[in-house]
């Protein structure tokens, strides 16, 4: 099974979260996401980066950052190391004397879905997300008013959107019956005529949860 979200969904841990489900994102990614410093090239054997220079950046520890409490990688090189380089300067800055730098933990999570993204079937996905799932959406958000769930609870949001969605498919089918018959009047009989088992089945989902 396939997952679409839009960016604001891009993180790691939702990638592996998804990925422990044996479900496949479709994700893009964050313009800021990168999988390194410019220049430096990651060796997936050894767990460390190489820089310009040929220098090795080994990995030294694993940490969750204050500021959001995002699981991160720190990789550092020794005082040594940057000493004699010939770019220390532009590399480093005018305080620093060594090589650190940190990148999230789920590193190849990010790769994997970004692969998956630029691939062929990632841009079916996109194309199918845009022509299926975002206009629902937009008309939800913009044209129905449900641009706030007021309830508390994963359950009660779950009712609300289930609720919504007959409000989209009755609106939907009554323009598409409107089509076929002579008047208004007639379109709304033929609805309610039609949707019975529909109603029937939404009022059973929303009453088991």
């Amino acid at each position: 099974m396939a997952y679409l979200y839009n960016t604001g969904y891009s993180s790691g841990e939702n990638y592996a979260f998804l990925e422990a489900k044996g479900l496949c994102s479709y994700i893009p990614l964050h313009g800021t996401y990168k999988g390194g410093p410019d220049g430096f090239k990651y060796h997936k054997a050894d767990d460390c980066y190489t820089c310009p220079q040929g220098k090795v950046i080994p990995f030294k520890k694993v940490f969750f950052e204050k500021k959001n409490h995002t699981k991160k990688k720190e990789y550092r090189a020794l005082k040594p190391v940057c000493v004699d380089c010939p770019i220390r300067s532009a590399c480093l800055g005018k305080s620093a004397q060594e090589k650190k730098f940190t990148v999230t933990f789920y590193r190849e999570g990010y790769e994997r879905n970004n692969a998956r993204v630029n691939s062929p079937r990632g841009s079916y996905m996109k194309g199918k997300g845009q022509s299926t799932v975002e206009p629902v959406l937009g008309t939800l958000t913009q044209f129905l008013g449900l641009r706030k769930i007021n309830t508390i609870g994963i359950d009660q949001a779950n009712k609300v959107m289930h609720l919504s969605a007959i409000a989209y498919n009755l609106k939907k089918y009554l323009k598409f019956t409107a089509k076929t018959v002579k008047s208004d009047t007639k379109a709304v009989c033929y609805v309610i005529l039609n949707i019975k088992t529909l109603i029937t089945l939404q009022i059973r989902l929303l009453t088991s949860s």
